[in-house]
């Protein structure tokens, strides 16, 4: 079970699939930018489709709490936070200007009131009070979100803060700030935020703040549900947004446009490329059955095993290249195990290099076989 044995199958397959990972398929021409830095990658294999001064070092203001947000969701999905701790505003956190909620210092918030309004507002004292709470401090808290961002392979990035208010060591990339957008998508609790358009902020004393979702493509744009802007006189307009139609999801990313209309106009125009020239194949869909396994001490002899989520390959339109898929099995697994449980792995080789791996679980559990369940299969054997 620990250790996978036997290698299923290896399968050539003959897909809509085109360029090759970490590669741009597009040509400046094809997609064109005001942005100082753009980026655009398919969500499920990481495949760059449009590149443009990805990798220059430019401050990005807001898109700074991507990262903010990604370090509490982390937070409590490891047991560290819960969604309903009760966190009180330092002077510090209600001190923070720009765009905020109006925090009370010493009013008493719960941990998911204020990372909604991050993700929805980009509200800077909520994301301190988040950062004390997490970290002790903002200035520690600094410190794993850079260290987060080296996990995360982003190497023209640096923190100094977990608002984005301008600070003169701190910087990013349009490449990498896709990187963190992608990790935080991971996290399902973000898109009950993330798509949330209009909505009122509860304070303790029974006022409220109306909040506004930041990124306008959510409700302009058919298939956005998450994103983050950023503006500050240095960073000019930025935003890195993420769309989803069928079964493919897109990452657009522009940093430093000259106004907000520009930045929304030339994401969309990246996702239309994207979804016009692109496509996202389902290899095996999620649940259906690709293999079978033995099963040693259970009540049957072999066990269906089915992808967790679907086996894609991404892929420019009209383009029928190969693709290799394995199913990594063991060859056998012992009972008793449940229905979902994992036993191996498929794994989507395009050109020699793995972009994709998908658990493969168990389609039913199997109970452990009694004495009197050999002793039955005993006789039938006779």
């Amino acid at each position: 079970m620990k250790k996978f044995v036997l290698l299923i199958s290896l399968i050539a397959v003959s897909l809509t699939v085109g360029g090759t990972v970490n590669v741009a398929y597009a040509a400046t021409a094809d997609v064109n930018t005001a942005a100082k830095g753009a980026y655009l990658i398919d969500y499920d294999s990481g495949t760059v489709i449009f590149a443009a001064n990805e990798n220059e070092r430019l401050p990005i203001a807001s898109m700074t709490k991507i990262m903010t947000s990604l370090l509490v969701f982390e937070a409590v999905e490891g047991g560290r936070l819960n969604y309903d701790t009760q966190v009180t505003v330092s002077e510090n956190a209600a001190s923070m200007g720009g765009s905020q909620v109006f925090l009370d210092a010493n009013s008493v918030h719960s941990v998911e009131n204020l990372i909604k309004s991050v993700v929805v507002a980009s509200a800077n004292d909520s994301s301190v009070a988040l950062a004390e709470t997490v970290a002790g401090s903002e200035q520690a808290f600094v410190a794993l979100m850079n260290k987060r961002a080296a996990e995360l392979n982003m190497t023209n990035t640096n923190f100094s803060n977990c608002t984005g208010l301008p600070s003169v060591n701190a910087y990013s990339s349009a490449k990498d700030v896709t990187l963190m957008l992608k990790e935080l998508l991971k996290h399902q609790k973000y898109y009950e935020f993330s798509k949330v358009w209009l909505e009122d902020y509860p304070h303790p004393d029974g006022r409220t703040t109306t909040i506004t979702n930041t990124n306008k493509l959510i409700r302009f744009y058919n298939g956005c549900d998450a994103g983050k802007t950023g503006f500050t006189s240095e960073a000019l307009f930025c935003l890195s947004a993420s769309a989803k139609r069928g079964d493919m999801r897109v990452i657009a990313t522009v940093v430093g446009e000259a106004n907000s209309k520009q930045r929304f106009s030339d994401v969309s125009k990246m996702f239309n490329y994207a979804f016009g020239q692109y496509e996202n194949k389902v290899l095996y869909a999620a649940g259906e059955s690709v293999a079978s396994v033995e099963v040693t001490r259970g009540k049957c002899k072999d066990i269906a095993v089915a992808p967790y989520e679907n086996v894609c390959a991404f892929g420019k339109k009209g383009e029928q290249p190969g693709i290799e898929v394995k199913f990594n099995l063991p060859s056998s697994v012992k009972a008793p195990f449940a229905a979902g449980d994992k036993l191996g792995t498929a794994v989507v080789i395009k050109d020699g290099e793995v972009i994709k791996e998908v658990d493969l679980v168990a389609v039913e559990g199997v109970s452990r076989a009694t004495y009197w369940d050999s002793v039955k299969k005993v006789a039938e054997n006779w």
